[in-house]
């Protein structure tokens, strides 16, 4: 199972946290790491080596970060630079999350980042332009979740 580390500032990744586990369930495997105004970047990093150690069983590790260019995902990438098989995802929404937990199982790294992203950019919707797309096709919309 690759092992996924979510991390971002001030409450970002235990804020996703509350979220995945109402989702998916309690996950294994999975840490997260907030980026608090108390924290230096080294202590970040430290933090963060220590969540990738723990989750990592060898199937490697994916970060999920907020903004890209930020300092959680400038540490996190500095991380994977380090590690023989593990990867940063910046711009991560729930739904991305959600998806790299409930498909961890099943796909490689690479697949499983190619994926995420994929979900990402498929999740991200404005209902007016939504709403005109709908009204020039003939598809039903659904329920939601």
């Amino acid at each position: 199972m690759i092992g996924i580390v979510v991390t971002g500032h001030l409450n970002f990744a235990t804020g996703f946290q509350s979220a995945l586990s109402a989702i998916s369930g309690d996950e294994r495997q999975i840490e997260y790491v907030d980026f608090l105004e108390s924290y230096s970047t080294s202590d970040l990093e430290q933090k963060l080596r220590e969540a990738s150690d723990r989750v990592d069983t060898g199937d490697g590790v994916l970060f999920l970060s907020d903004i890209p260019g930020g300092s959680p995902f400038q540490r996190a990438a500095q991380v994977a630079a380090d590690m023989s098989h593990a990867d940063v995802i910046a711009g991560t929404n729930l739904v991305m999350a959600a998806e790299a937990c409930m498909e961890r199982d099943d796909l490689e790294l690479n697949a499983l980042v190619e994926q995420v992203l994929e979900v990402g950019v498929m999740s991200i919707k404005s209902v007016r332009s939504q709403q005109k797309s709908d009204k020039h096709s003939d598809s039903a919309t659904g329920d939601g979740i």
